[in-house]
């Protein structure tokens, strides 16, 4: 499961290019052949996020019943995993506000 941060930095970075009139139509067709709907991208990376806590949850729980089949190992690197998705999506977040906070302090 990847959460895909980095074509969403991608995308914030080409639509701030875009709105400083940076950025040419040409360049933005051949980098983004097909516009990505933000909000989708989003809700699927929070899904993604959602999806590798649970997963690292029931090999905690399991680990902690004494199943044979989870090793130590298998329930840490699921737990960095989902902390480093849930990390990178905060980040997103974080300059996803920070953004909305510039486009609301410029002058109509």
């Amino acid at each position: 499961m990847n959460i895909n941060a980095a074509s969403m930095f991608q995308e914030l970075q080409t639509q701030s290019l875009e709105a400083k009139g940076l950025n040419n139509e040409l360049s933005t067709k051949a980098t983004n052949p097909a516009p990505a709907d933000f909000s989708a991208m989003l809700k699927q990376a929070i899904d993604n996020v959602n999806g590798l806590q649970q997963s690292s949850s029931t090999l905690r729980n399991s680990f902690e019943m004494g199943d044979q089949n989870v090793s130590l190992s298998d329930v840490m690197i699921a737990s960095n995993k989902s902390g480093l998705a849930f990390d990178a999506t905060v980040q997103v977040r974080n300059k996803m506000v920070e953004a909305y906070k510039e486009v609301m302090s410029m002058p109509v």
